[in-house]
């Protein structure tokens, strides 16, 4: 496989996008799915509904209305550009802030699950020993569930490589800025090259299963190590 410079730029832009949305993702994914699966209030049922509206909202939506709300015609926009010296649009910093909260449900909703069936029991015995519920969520919740969180992680990852709807109404497409891999395919498939989109395709496919084969795996692992859940 031999990938053309501006296709290479393109894939090394996707994996740092890849990698920063999954940080920022487990630094806000873990703890927000540890309040959901223990909060009782409706009024945090509301807000994991909106976290999770990604799920079925078309990327095209999302993407229009973070452009609305970062216009740079109001107070949201004009903070953005004292903060990044820049526009929300068209920006690798605004395609990094879509992607994180596009990908985010894909975290957010298998560690909710599996904290959830966690129940309580480990929460109030660590309560009983005079363990605080912040400490407990670092030296019980996070290690039991290592491989779940790092399987969440993969998966945020994977469907950050293949995002194209939002990053592409929210950047566009400008080399080394904002054109990912995702998008690198569509422009040659548009423009009848079909040897490099191919590549691309074969590159993504790859990348795809060996993601989703890693996760099942982690998954694996988990019920083998706890066959009692």
């Amino acid at each position: 496989m031999t990938l053309n410079p501006s296709d290479i730029q393109a894939l090394w832009l996707t994996l740092e996008l890849a990698l920063l949305t999954t940080t920022i993702l487990l630094v806000i994914g873990v703890p927000l799915a540890w309040f959901f699966a223990h909060a009782k209030s409706r009024w945090w049922s509301i807000l994991e509904v909106i976290f999770s509206l990604p799920l079925i909202l078309p990327p095209t939506v999302l993407g229009f209305y973070l452009l609305v709300v970062f216009s740079p015609k109001n107070h949201f926009g004009d903070w953005w550009i004292q903060l990044t010296g820049h526009p929300f649009a068209f920006s690798f910093s605004g395609i990094l802030v879509a992607s994180v909260i596009y990908s985010l449900p894909f975290v957010l909703q298998p560690l909710r699950a599996t904290f959830k069936q966690m129940g309580n029991t480990y929460t109030h015995l660590a309560s009983s020993l005079g363990v605080s519920s912040f400490k407990s969520f670092f030296i019980i919740f996070i290690p039991l569930n290592m491989r779940m969180i790092i399987s969440a992680a993969t998966l945020g990852f994977a469907h950050t490589l293949g995002e194209f709807g939002v990053v592409l109404m929210v950047g566009g497409s400008i080399p080394g800025e904002t054109r990912l891999l995702s998008i690198a395919l569509f422009e040659h498939v548009e423009a009848g090259e079909l040897f490099q989109a191919h590549q691309l395709a074969a590159l993504l496919l790859f990348a795809a299963f060996a993601l989703l084969l890693t996760i099942n795996l982690l998954q694996k692992g988990k019920r083998e190590s706890f066959p009692h859940a």
